[in-house]
């Protein structure tokens, strides 16, 4: 059988597909945000959202899907402090100056939305400073990521603006090198990778109108380097136990610049300081 390769440059007619698609995965963030509160299991979090996708005849694309020991379990990633990707819903409750990530993807007539957001959890003087800075320096890299983006211009360019918001503002702070954003559409992964670190590939990697990724910076406190939990074959945590902090939006290059699809109407807009 002869495996085709998948569309890259979308038609218009795709375009409209992957907008609604990065529209109802924004709602489905905006229904959970109310929950993400002190006391709730993650598992919690990870049933409402599976129902809600459900419900709304759509499918939560992290189910069942494939890794290399095992297939995902649940319909969310949930990344909590140390975690930087992948954590997996569980019955551990958030507790008041966690750091959360709520990552969710969802398949909408074959097409895919994909975003993330971090939380932080308690009142401000729960939270640590080193929380609260993380937190901000990964939600403005998204942007810089964003903001440097035009019709045909380098992957690298992601990078490179991210890198150089975060030396700028925590010298100390680690930029996750390993795992990276993507090309997304009718699949969930596909070409081209979108590092947040500029790389030779990078820097030869063009973003043609018509071209949907992902932008989805990971910043540690310490090290970017990171470890993979060897039991769950999933969670990943970075290698000195500093925190993580993450957000994602899924982008459609267009002849006039970048469209952030997955803007929901509650969360932090361009700008939001935590």
């Amino acid at each position: 059988m002869i495996r085709r390769r998948p569309k890259i440059r979308l038609t218009e007619a795709d375009r409209q597909q992957m907008r609604a698609a990065c529209r109802f995965n924004a709602q489905l963030l905006d229904f959970v945000r109310p929950y993400v509160q002190p006391g709730i299991e993650t598992q919690k979090i990870d049933q409402l959202v599976h129902e809600y996708t459900l419900d709304h005849g759509h499918t939560p694309a992290c189910l069942g899907y494939p890794g290399e020991h095992s297939a995902y379990p649940k319909s969310s990633c949930i990344s909590i402090n140390d975690v930087i990707c992948h954590g997996i819903p569980s019955s551990y409750e958030l507790k008041p100056g966690d750091i959360v990530n709520v990552d969710l993807t969802t398949i909408v007539d074959g097409w895919h939305g994909d975003q993330s957001e971090t939380f932080i959890i308690g009142e401000p003087d729960q939270v640590l400073d080193l929380a609260r800075d993380v937190t901000q320096v990964a939600f403005d890299s998204l942007y810089a990521g964003i903001d440097a983006l035009t019709p045909g211009c380098a992957v690298s360019v992601i990078g490179e603006a991210i890198v150089k918001l975060v030396q700028q503002r925590h010298p100390g702070f680690g930029v996750v090198e390993k795992y990276v954003g993507h090309g997304i559409g009718a699949r969930f992964h596909q070409r081209p990778n979108i590092p947040h670190v500029p790389t030779r590939q990078s820097r030869q990697d063009r973003l043609y109108p018509g071209m949907c990724f992902t932008i989805e910076p990971m910043v540690n406190t310490g090290t970017a380097r990171s470890q993979l939990d060897p039991h769950d074959g999933w969670t990943v945590r970075t290698l000195d136990g500093g925190l993580s902090a993450q957000f994602e939006h899924t982008i459609l290059m267009t002849e006039d610049g970048p469209e952030i699809l997955t803007l929901t109407e509650d969360g932090p807009q361009q700008g939001f300081k935590f």
